[in-house]
Parts: C-alpha cells; structure tokens; sequence
C-alpha cells in the first residue's frame, strides 16, 4: 500500500478535512489553547491557521512523512514557529510536565496504542495542564456500534489504520485523564458509523495512592 497510503490517501484526507465545516470544528476547539502546546499526529498542518496568539511555541508530533510540500507551504503561512518530531505518540521524547496543552484532532483512532498515547499525554501536561479532544468514534445507539464493529476491518485497510469503533471518552479515562467536558454530535451528511463525534477537554486525574 506504498503509494496508496504516502499518496492517494494523505491527498483524500487533506481534501476532506480541509473542507469549510471541518476547519470551524477547528478553530472552535483550539481557540481556548495557549502557552506550549503539543500537538500529536499533525498530520498536513491543517490546525495551523487555526492557532491563537496565545500559543508561546507547538511542538507537534509525526511520525509519518505525509505531504511534505504541503506542510512545508503552510508552515513557511503563519507567524508560529513549530517544531515537528517524528516518533510515535506511544513514547514521547519530553520531559514531564512539559506543556500546558495537549491538541488531537482525528488522530486517536488511528494510534496503534491510543491508551498507552494518552498516559504520555498525562505525563506531559503540566499540573493544571489540559487535553482538548476532537475525534470520531463508537456510537452509544448499538445498533450503529454494531456496523462500526463490522466494517472496522475493512475501515483499517482502506483509511490506513483508521479505526470506527474506538470509545474515546473510555480510552481517555485509561489514560490517566478525567474528562471536564464532552459534547457528543453527528458530522452532517456523513453516514453515523463514521460520523460519531467526540469534543471536549480533560485533565489529568489524581493519581492514587
């Protein structure tokens, strides 16, 4: 899937989530950002316009080479300085209590390990530090829940490890976070197995002694 995945499918989905609505979902969930942020899977840069002045510096985390002119051309756009890694999200290479936010959007569904990113993403947070959310995932109606199951591993060829049934809200309460806020809502005009969506803003949760 060589040419698939580093071409054709980067490509779709620059074009999918660049569309207008997209970028309002966007730029309402990054609005309240500020200090050092990070951002994990960054993917084309997409969120980049959408950064207020009260980002100080963005770190944001890659692994993978998607489009590489295109994010050249939209870094060398904005005003902020970023610093792009290329490691996984599972092992990040930063000190703990580095940042004041952690930024994903569209990018836990498809993390190998999204428990294991999001206790790294805990680690990193500064006390008082936050974790905004926008993802899609598993539907609360079973019946959507089942199709999602069903059509997951087709899903994971063809959207290169994407994942339809992942339940955010749980994965994020085992990775050591405790949700403040969660708004659950359907993209319009897309079918419900993939347009279950998951918003909102966790911190991280007393550790137990």
């Amino acid at each position: 899937m060589g040419f698939y995945a580093d071409q054709v499918f980067p490509r779709l989905m620059d074009w999918t989530l660049g569309a207008r609505r997209f970028q309002e979902y966007r730029q309402q969930v990054l609005a309240q950002v500020g200090g050092t942020v990070l951002e994990i899977g960054f993917g084309t840069g997409l969120n980049l316009p959408h950064y207020p002045k009260t980002v100080s510096s963005l770190t944001a985390l890659e692994p993978a080479i998607l489009l590489p002119h295109t994010v050249t051309r939209r870094l060398s756009e904005g005003s902020l300085m970023v610093e792009i890694v290329r490691v996984s999200a599972e092992a990040m290479p930063f000190e703990a209590g580095r940042f004041d936010w952690v930024v994903s959007t569209w990018t836990l569904c498809t993390i190998p390990d999204a428990v294991a990113a999001l206790r790294e993403v805990r680690r990193v947070l500064k006390p008082g530090g936050r974790f905004v959310f926008l993802e899609h995932g598993r539907s609360d109606d079973a019946r959507v829940a089942k199709w999602q199951d069903l059509l997951n591993p087709l899903q994971r060829i063809i959207a290169c490890g994407c994942n339809l049934n992942r339940p955010i809200g749980a994965l994020i309460a085992k990775g050591g976070l405790k949700v403040k806020r969660l708004d659950r809502f359907r993209l319009p005009y897309v079918p419900r197995i993939a347009g279950e969506m998951y918003r909102g803003v966790a911190v991280p949760a007393p550790t137990k002694d």
